[in-house]
């Protein structure tokens, strides 16, 4: 009489309600493969792991509800929600990021917690209920048609998990198949949630994490002298004609947030120009202006790209290495020119714990850090993560003259970020006509950033400090992702973004100024990890006994290519993108990738070594003649009621 025990004829009711769980996860996460993420299909092989590779985690994950006999279906519910939630997640974040969601950035969402709000939401759709659809038709099914189905037999969940296993391992196999030493050779998640699936990814992930967890206690001083041995085998030396042109001068350096190459020169169809101070600078023949420079960023985003830029060192894979690493030992430019009797400070009109920086900082070596409780807050004077442009460089001034000379700092600006959108009054510069109101507003945001800059360069003139400093100014990562490739199209004036073209918009500008020395348009390729050996050659420091990846961009040794995070590459004369070999010159696909495969080669070597120095700790076990360690301890960044902004107590 009992409609609702199927059984009988199915005899395992639970079974059914697995099933349907399973099949409409399976369904769901291929759906969103297909609509969210741009994986880089190639093959029918690839299309077949694709649509299986969800089949496994499903299978496993809610196989293991099977082992709670009273409350299965509740278990299973609960199940779903955590999946479907790591999956939404992932695709908020791909949106932007067009990354994927790893161990650490939850670490890093947590430290920067309560300043996401308008960047999260603005990613989120109300379509995006879609995802969680399944969730809510398990509850409905669990409370009616099998609200009264039990557990009938226990050993199921064992037949399911041998069957999940078989099914990662058969996954697993054409993986290899297709791409070899997949586990273990891979820069890229983008491969690996294509050939396993974005849950498998998550499963690996924390395996890494776990492993790199290890790697510092079990490393010792013989770790180092391959990376010591590498290192000077593929040193550049400086350029005598710029060498110590800069000696005793300080330094400014200036972050330009999201901000990217194709914008400099770039005119509106009615011939405004977006950004005339930057262009100006870039022409002006007082200033190195590198057209092929590169960012070099991972998850950590601009804090990679402050760590880039202090360390030549390469960031993490995954994660930031200013919330992961923070505690390990840097010999970083703050504390390299301690030693020649600089100071140094951060000015950033955010609080101080974003990006762990308060931590981070001190094993940096930087004296003094005036963040946001330095600054006027006001409703009208912030924006996204902070202080506006043009206010913070306005109030910074009392304080960088107050530093004693020669100093080296740095400046983070902000309002030119996602999704960057202006307050009324911020700059009366027109919004681009792209089809895409992210694009259109980059334009109005850029003009915002490059007014502010050109307002600091003429108050630096003004106090006498402009022509005793050396400025270098650079973008730290992109800001347009290639979710608004059809939007960049329309603005570069091409039919669509190809492999090559999308390389080429990950350049950001890079400004050298240096008084008294002629500058011009610099065609090198570089990145962002060449910076710090360009500009302490500049300063008339011999860096060949330092731990750095960097090639000097002026020397005549400089290697002339960039490598990205994932282990791809730009080259003058090729470009690697996901395995497959492209001309630098005309965009075509090359037959032969020999071209690219003694770059390859160097670039893998890199980010391993690299690696090797930042998950182990390495220069713990390594000092470089002439220079002396800094102790973090002796560090307190105290706000301006602790200590009048002197927040150094040691180390000067």
């Amino acid at each position: 009489m009992n409609k609702l025990r199927l059984p009988k004829k199915l005899n395992n009711s639970h079974i059914t309600f697995f099933a349907i769980a399973v099949v409409l996860f399976w369904i769901k996460t291929y759906t969103a493969y297909q609509i969210e993420f741009k994986l880089g299909i190639d093959n029918s092989l690839q299309k077949f792991l694709l649509l299986i590779n969800p089949l496994s985690s499903a299978l496993f994950f809610f196989g293991l509800a099977l082992l709670f006999k009273k409350r299965t279906k509740l278990v299973m519910i609960i199940i779903n929600f955590v999946l479907s939630f790591l999956l939404y997640a992932n695709i908020a974040y791909y949106r932007f990021f067009n990354d994927f969601i790893t161990v650490p950035v939850l670490m890093q969402t947590k430290t920067n917690a309560g300043q996401l709000g308008d960047s999260a939401l603005s990613l989120m759709s109300p379509f995006d209920i879609f995802y969680f659809t399944d969730f809510i038709i398990l509850i409905v099914l669990a409370l009616t048609v099998f609200k009264k189905v039990t557990v009938t037999n226990r050993k199921s969940y064992k037949i399911v998990l041998l069957f999940a296993i078989t099914t990662f391992l058969f996954n697993l196999g054409l993986a290899e198949k297709d791409r070899p030493q997949l586990l273990t050779r891979s820069f890229d998640r983008n491969y690996l949630v294509k050939y396993l699936g974005a849950y498998n990814f998550t499963i690996y992930d924390v395996i890494q994490n776990i492993k790199s967890s290890s790697q510092r206690a079990l490393a010792d001083s013989s770790d180092i002298t391959d990376v010591e041995n590498y290192r000077k085998a593929n040193y550049a030396a400086p350029n005598p004609e710029y060498f110590g042109k800069a000696k005793g001068m300080n330094v400014i350096y200036i972050s330009m947030e999201s901000f990217q190459t194709f914008m400099i020169d770039y005119k509106l169809p009615d011939g405004q120009e977006a950004t005339p101070f930057l262009n100006s600078l870039a022409h002006d023949n007082q200033t190195f202006y590198f057209e092929n420079f590169y960012h070099q960023t991972g998850q950590g985003k601009t804090s990679d790209a402050e760590f880039l830029m202090e360390n030549s060192l390469y960031p993490m894979g995954q994660g930031a290495v200013f919330v992961n690493k923070a505690q390990n030992t840097f010999q970083a430019a703050p504390a390299i020119l301690k030693g020649l009797g600089y100071n140094s400070a951060v000015f950033h009109g955010n609080y101080k714990t974003f990006w762990n920086r308060n931590v981070m900082y001190k094993a940096l070596g930087y004296d003094q850090f005036f963040d946001a409780d330095y600054y006027s807050m006001s409703e009208e004077n912030t924006k996204n993560y902070g202080m506006k442009d043009k206010p913070f460089f306005k109030e910074s001034m009392p304080m960088i003259e107050g530093l004693k000379q020669p100093f080296y700092t740095k400046f983070i600006s902000l309002s030119n970020h996602f999704p960057f959108a202006m307050d009324p009054g911020d700059t009366d510069f027109p919004a681009g006509d792209f089809g895409d109101t992210v694009v259109n507003q980059y334009f109005q945001s850029a003009n915002y950033m490059d007014q502010a800059f050109e307002q600091f360069f003429n108050d630096l003139k003004a106090n006498g400090l402009y022509d005793n400093t050396v400025i270098v100014m650079y973008g730290d990562h992109y800001g347009i992702s290639e979710n608004h490739n059809e939007a960049m199209a329309k603005v570069l004036g091409v039919d669509e973004i190809t492999p090559d073209i999308n390389a080429k918009l990950q350049r950001v500008p890079l400004f050298i100024h240096v008084p008294g020395v002629k500058g011009g348009v610099q065609k090198q390729v570089g990145g962002e990890v060449d910076v710090r050996p360009t500009v302490l050659h500049l300063l008339g420091v011999d860096t060949k006994d330092y731990m750095e990846f960097g090639s000097d961009l002026l020397s005549k040794d400089h290697r002339n290519w960039a490598l990205f995070r994932n282990g791809d590459f730009v080259s003058s004369d090729v470009i690697q993108i996901k395995d497959k070999c492209y001309s630098s010159e005309t965009g075509e696909l090359l037959e032969n990738t020999e071209s690219c495969k003694d770059i390859s080669e160097k670039v893998n070597i890199e980010l391993q070594m690299s690696d090797e120095i930042v998950y182990k700790d390495l220069l713990r076990f390594y000092k470089p003649e002439g220079y002396t360690p800094i102790n973090p301890d002796n560090y307190n960044y105290l706000g301006p009621k602790g200590n009048k902004g002197v927040k150094s107590t040691g180390n000067n």
